[in-house]
């Protein structure tokens, strides 16, 4: 069997400011998961361990704000620089409410997700960038993480003096009481974790199946692209921008 090779462009696509929201993101919501879930079941209750003596459950609490503030922070840069960022980083691809962006999102779920041939490919559905499909999932995300930490620091009011906590009381009552907002909270977090495994396993798979350095792209900021889209407007002009 001859294998298909192609001719590719290296191409920068991914900002520093970009990668670094990335990983922070990437380390920041680990750290949450691993610290939440802690929080959620003590062990010194569910398992009877002796904790006289012992604050190390403070610290664990320590680390999921502390961490929370870091990535409210990020976050909020990150939004920032949707103004202000290279076409790949702005807001709006974000908002793939366009005839293209509907067509690419249905491809990528129908060839990516479901695993059926793509009998219709064409170079248009392979983005340069975020595809539509994920670009739209991360807008999802970002506002079910604002309800996130929101709830979060909802949660943290009744015991914190800081004035930013505190601007999140109102939350409490507004869901009946911290233990409807604790499961939001929960249930939230499992929410996260599904993403994270189906985006993990669609940049392998585009890694693979498409060979433009999807992985690594999110540490060099390169990715590679064929070269039968160089006549493209789109590339094009991302190449002058390079120059």
């Amino acid at each position: 069997m001859t294998a298909i090779t192609y001719n590719y462009k290296r191409v920068y696509v991914w900002s520093l400011v970009v990668r670094f929201f990335h990983w922070t993101t990437a380390f920041s919501t680990t750290i949450l998961i691993i610290t939440g879930f802690i929080i959620a079941d003590p062990p010194a209750i569910t398992q009877n361990v002796e904790a006289t003596n012992s604050y190390w459950f403070g610290y664990v609490r320590a680390i999921h704000f502390i961490t929370a503030f870091i990535l409210v922070a990020v976050v909020i840069f990150r939004i920032y620089w949707a103004f202000v960022g290279n076409r790949f980083a702005s807001w709006k691809n974000f908002t793939p409410f366009s005839k293209k962006g509907i067509s690419n999102i249905w491809h990528v779920i129908r060839v990516d997700l479901l695993l059926m041939p793509d009998k219709d490919h064409n170079l248009s559905n392979i983005s340069i960038g975020h595809n539509y499909l994920a670009a739209f999932s991360y807008f999802v995300m970002t506002l079910l993480f604002i309800l996130q930490f929101s709830t979060g620091f909802a949660l943290m009011s009744p015991t914190s003096d800081f004035w930013f906590t505190n601007l999140f009381a109102w939350i409490l009552p507004l869901f009946g009481g911290d233990i409807p907002v604790r499961y939001f909270h929960h249930i939230s977090t499992w929410v996260f974790m599904t993403f994270i495994v189906v985006h993990i396993y669609l940049v392998l798979y585009h890694d693979y199946v498409e060979g433009r350095g999807e992985t690594s792209s999110m540490i060099s900021g390169f990715k590679f692209v064929r070269s039968e889209r160089f006549e493209k407007p789109e590339l094009e002009e991302v190449l002058n921008e390079e120059k």
